[in-house]
């Protein structure tokens, strides 16, 4: 680590601190060069695998926008929105590997927004399932109902 004030090669951790989300580690560093002190916080790196194969640095922006447009005209706020990005990823890391396919985020984003909006749920997990019928909607619903105890509706005659 070089120091931002001398650019000597070394630093000395003074204090090491784990931030509130868990998620990253901030260093308390000292130059033993020039005795200049500042900080620094380290975070495990994290990269999705796209469809095509490229590999891009997993981004709870990007999650946010995915989900918004299925929220739209729903009563789900930004704040709701941040939390589920942080849901998503806090079970992403908790796998423990450092490379994730776009497919896998899409499934941890299915049970966190099934709490959050039932019906941004269904929109998108038609997009993202891939719905091709009425019938998928009918399953997807089902399961919803029997989620929270209630009998399937009746098939329209």
């Amino acid at each position: 680590m070089y120091c931002p004030f001398c650019r000597h090669p070394d630093s000395r951790v003074i204090d090491s601190r784990t931030s509130d989300d868990g998620l990253s580690i901030r260093r308390r560093r000292q130059c033993p060069e020039c005795g200049g002190r500042f900080s620094t916080t380290e975070t495990a790196s994290l990269s999705v695998i796209k469809r095509s194969g490229v590999t891009e640095p997993f981004s709870r922006e990007k999650v946010v926008l995915g989900v918004k447009k299925a929220c739209q005209g729903r009563p789900v706020t930004d704040s709701d929105l941040a939390v589920l990005a942080q849901t998503v990823e806090e079970t992403i890391r908790s796998t423990g590997t450092s490379q994730i396919e776009a497919n896998d985020i899409g499934l941890a984003i299915l049970p966190p927004l099934r709490d959050l909006d039932e019906v941004a749920y269904l929109r998108f997990a038609s997009v993202y399932q891939a719905f091709e019928s009425l019938d998928d909607f009918e399953s997807a619903i089902g399961q919803l109902r029997e989620a929270h105890g209630r009998l399937p509706a009746r098939p329209v005659e």
